[in-house]
């Protein structure tokens, strides 16, 4: 791949964001230096590692690779014999435990499932678990090393019982040193001989700071004297076999410290492989999640290849844009053409969308997901070229057109069918005469090529041949004439107009000056003008009328699935109602065939044997208490409400009403001592509680009648308690619904509802107008409104009574 169109199409500021995600250097450099590949292979493999750790971050666990160092150079030094210091210890050390952190990641995030035998559960792995698997934490190294090395310039004291020993000697040895220093200076005749009562060190050595004029009273060794010279730094006499003692201990603390360390250097040497492998792989597994990184701050995704040619980005987004603010666009290239034109005017998004087609391409062979939707295709080209931009160079006498020109030349030098060329306002710069035939036959050589392009352009020529000519299809960024402001999205399939004339006029330019112009224009270009215009708004219109359709597609889904749901829970709820009913009715049925048998046993017996009065009557009692035992269970099944209109006071004959049945019926017989009476309710007579009774007073039911009366009061009563507050008009003609309109006003304004919501539904707003036009000559409909978001928008009308 050429470098230039890296540079052209801002590729290395991806691969810039890109490496800020890698935590380890030798990742950065790696970061900056990808390249796009053209193996089919290689590239799926790539996408398929960066696709597999973005689900693993997506799954809500992240991983931190920093403390990866590149040992191999403190390796070689081993390889000969050389011990490490305690910097490259501490490397190694901070390298395994990145090792033995991302080996708990791999098993915290890795999912299970069920054996195909049925026994137990099995990992499921991923492209990245073999990386993993190759991981060797080193545990007891590591440990070892972080037990013995404290800092770059610490050792632990037991690090080695030597050490240990020797430390304490070391301390022991400061103690005396100063213990003797601190009787010299409590000496009077010794302290008026100081400069200062402290006790310093010069050369490894403690020493005391004596003024340079009494320097015959102190013996000792001269180490030091000030800057001045007004001071000495002499070590007494009486502390020079303890510092000497104090040194041949530091020496001995040193050589041990050496052992420490070849010993330490000893055991990384026997774990060299082990360390080496697990640098490759958190080298590897850096990059990788690096890359994933990078696509989950763009929602990116992976691409599907292809070798045929084809681009199919769904909503793509370009990466460098702000994500708030960039408009995503659809572009499809390489099916049914080879060539696409973008027209439109200036700072309408052409050259945006040039860019982000051809650098999604490079991202994508690179190994990067693409800011773009699910099922996003791309090609893969082995050369991608761009002519974009100023090209101006002068240093080299070369003007816009000639260094554009020189461009070209190369890339058709190049270009094959493997090639995706990009231009921006193809030959521009020079004649539009001549400039037009010239980039017509610059895209007929590259389509001859098969090479897949995409040019922009302000050449009408260009339009109409993309038009005539088979395999190359136009495109345009949309422009809103009436804001002055792209919407910039990509529109395949309609030419883009320039919209000089309506620009012009919007920002103040004198009407006569436009209509001018426009008398300059043949009529040829006038009547291009004019089908774009027509093609324009015949777009607008298939586009809102689809997006209703598609609307009331949605909602009928909606209102199916929902019915649908309904239908099969009532369907569920009467198979469990019949079913339930059925087995009730049987349970009665063989209870009451058991009753039946047993009083014709009785009846039998009862015929037979001459029985006692008393004793039919105690069947009977039975009987009558066990039919009131199920009855009592059914009045509680019923679960009514509490009667607070239990008659206090009942006479034979009075008119009562059961509660439980919903009945009318006469009191027979008085109630117990329990509250049970009998009931005659026609032709049936049964025992009942008096909490199940209404009494029911007959003689002022006619007065009720005769005060009821029809008047406005009941009327206004009757029409509050069942007038709804909406209508619904849709599917009405005009005369339909204003008939039913007309009357539901009157009744809801009977009722004195405040304000009703009127449905008439958006369609051609025939019906929205006769509405509308109803209402204002209406008297008491003080106002009248489109309904708002959430109310059902302008297919709603919301009217407000006086």
């Amino acid at each position: 791949m050429n470098k230039k169109v890296l540079q052209t199409l801002e590729y290395y500021k991806i691969l810039n964001q890109l490496a800020e995600y890698a935590a380890c250097e030798d990742t950065k450099e790696r970061c900056k230096k990808i390249k796009p590949l053209t193996d089919p292979a290689k590239i799926a493999y790539l996408q398929e590692t960066t696709a597999d750790a973005l689900s693993r971050l997506y799954r809500g666990s992240n991983i931190s690779f920093a403390g990866i160092h590149n040992m191999n150079a403190s390796l070689k030094r081993l390889e000969i014999g050389a011990s490490l210091n305690t910097t490259e210890l501490l490397q190694i050390s901070s390298l395994l435990e990145v090792a033995r952190r991302a080996k708990a990641y791999d098993r915290a995030d890795t999912p299970h499932a069920p054996k195909e035998d049925g026994e137990g559960e099995s990992e499921k792995t991923d492209s990245l678990s073999p990386f993993f698997a190759k991981l060797m934490p080193l545990t007891p190294l590591h440990e070892e090393i972080k037990r013995c090395v404290l800092g770059e310039d610490e050792i632990a004291d037991d690090a080695s019982p030597a050490l240990f020993k020797l430390r304490r000697s070391i301390r022991g040895m400061n103690d005396k040193i100063h213990a003797q220093l601190v009787s010299l200076m409590n000496n009077t005749t010794t302290r008026s001989y100081l400069q200062d009562a402290v006790v310093t060190m010069r050369d490894g050595r403690y020493c005391l700071p004596v003024r340079a004029d009494a320097k015959g009273n102190v013996p000792g060794m001269i180490h030091d004297q000030s800057g001045s010279g007004s001071t000495l730094f002499i070590e007494p006499m009486a502390v020079v076999n303890l510092n000497n003692e104090l040194k041949e201990l530091l020496l001995k603390e040193e050589e041990e410290i050496e052992k420490i360390l070849a010993e330490l250097s000893a055991r990384v040497a026997e774990n060299e492989a082990g360390i080496r492998t697990d640098y490759e792989v958190l080298y590897e597994l850096d990059f990788i999640f690096a890359k994933a990184a990078l696509a989950r701050s763009y929602n990116g995704m992976a691409p599907v290849f292809n070798e045929d040619g084809r681009i199919r980005i769904r909503k793509g987004r370009h990466p460098l844009l702000d994500p708030k603010k960039v408009v995503p666009i659809d572009v499809e290239l390489g099916t049914s053409f080879r060539q696409l034109i973008v027209t439109g005017p200036n700072t309408g998004g052409k050259t945006v969308s040039l860019k982000t087609v051809g650098l999604l391409t490079l991202m994508g062979q690179a190994g990067l997901h693409i800011p773009a939707g699910d099922r996003s295709e791309l090609a893969i080209f082995h050369e991608v070229f761009a002519d974009i931009g100023d090209e101006q160079s002068i240093e080299q006498s070369l003007s816009t057109f000639s260094s554009h020109m020189t461009n070209i030349v190369r890339i058709l030098e190049k270009a094959d069918s493997q090639s995706l060329c990009l231009f921006d306002e193809l030959c521009a710069g020079t004649d539009p005469t001549e400039g037009a035939a010239l980039a017509i036959a610059i895209l007929n050589k590259l389509h001859q090529y098969g090479a897949t392009t995409m040019a922009t352009t302000h050449y009408s020529e260009l339009k109409v041949y993309a038009l005539s000519t088979e395999g190359v299809e136009n495109a345009c960024c949309e422009f809103d004439v009436e804001t002055l402001s792209p919407t910039y999205r990509l529109l395949i399939g309609i030419p883009g107009k320039s919209n000089a004339f309506a620009i012009s006029a919007k920002l103040g330019l004198a009407d006569n000056i436009i209509d001018d112009a426009k008398t300059r224009l043949s009529e040829k270009d006038v009547d291009f003008e004019n089908l774009l215009a027509n093609l324009e708004h015949s777009r607008r219109t298939i586009e809102k009328e689809q997006l209703e359709i598609d609307q009331y597609k949605s909602e009928i889904e909606t209102l199916r699935t929902q019915l649908q749901t309904r239908q099969e829970k009532l369907d569920a709820s009467r198979e469990d109602i019949l079913r339930n009913a059925n087995a009730e009715a049987y349970r009665i049925l063989k209870e009451a065939k058991d009753v039946a048998d047993e009083t014709i046993r009785n009846f039998n017996r009862f015929g037979s044997t001459h029985p006692s009065a008393s004793e039919m009557e105690r069947e009977r009692a039975k009987l009558r208490e066990k039919m009131s035992e199920k009855e009592k269970k059914l009045a509680m099944k019923a679960d009514r409400p509490e009667n607070h209109k239990v008659p206090k006071q009942l006479r034979i004959g009075d008119t009562v009403k059961v509660l439980s049945m919903n009945l009318k019926g006469t009191v027979h017989t008085l109630p117990n001592a329990k509250g049970d009476l009998s009931v005659q309710m026609g032709i049936l007579r049964s025992q009942v509680n008096i909490k199940d009774l209404v009494l029911i007073d007959e003689d002022t039911a006619p007065a009720a009648k005769k005060f009821g009366g029809s008047g406005s009061g009941k009327i206004k009563m009757s029409k509050s308690a069942t007038i709804s507050t909406e209508i619904n008009l849709i599917g009405k003609t005009v005369d339909e619904a204003l008939a039913l309109l007309d009357k539901y006003l009157d009744d809801a304004y009977i009722a004195h509802l405040p304000s009703v919501r009127i449905v008439h539904g958006k369609g051609t707003g025939a019906l929205r107008n006769a509405v509308h036009a109803h209402l204002k000559r209406q008297k008491y409909v003080t106002s009248y409104r489109l309904g708002e978001s959430g109310e059902g928008d302008s297919g709603v009308t919301i009217a407000s009574f006086e």
